[in-house]
């Protein structure tokens, strides 16, 4: 029990440091205007955003099996110090990848601003009600040859 624990420790390290480096990636080619790498990404961090939430929920249950074996003893007392140094690392990591997450979700909504404003100056919207719809000016989109 105890190795498993400090297994899926490691694991789940790894799993974050792999989304914070695709989040950084993502994030030097949002800058770069290079969409297709983003999208190429995707499933590689639906991927690991799964493992990592397999590996979070092993390390939930060694801890509780642990507990549980271990009721008159506090958790810090029950782990190893290279156990407590990877639960520290793995609070550090969830923070860098927050961090990297709040910074790609800005420049995400930077860059949908900038496409829906582009849109709106192209296809011209009216009000319908509490929605915006395409003007149903037949000349908004007439091409001459």
């Amino acid at each position: 029990m105890f190795i498993m624990l400090s297994h899926h420790l490691r694991s789940a390290l790894s799993d974050l440091r792999a989304l914070v480096q695709i989040t950084e990636s993502d994030i030097a080619d949002i800058k770069e205007a290079n969409n297709n790498p983003q999208f190429d990404r995707i499933p590689l961090k639906e991927e690991k955003l799964k493992s990592f939430g397999h590996k979070k929920a092993m390390i939930d249950y060694e801890i509780s099996t642990l507990m549980s074996a271990n009721p008159d003893s506090d958790l810090s007392e029950l782990l190893d110090q290279e156990q407590h140094n990877a639960l520290g690392e793995l609070k550090t990591e969830l923070k860098n990848l927050r961090e990297a997450n709040k910074r790609y979700a800005k420049l995400v909504l930077v860059v949908s601003n900038l496409y829906n404003t582009f849109l709106e100056r192209l296809v011209p919207t009216e009000m319908d009600g509490y929605e915006k719809k395409a003007s149903k000016n037949p000349s908004v989109l007439e091409v001459r040859v």
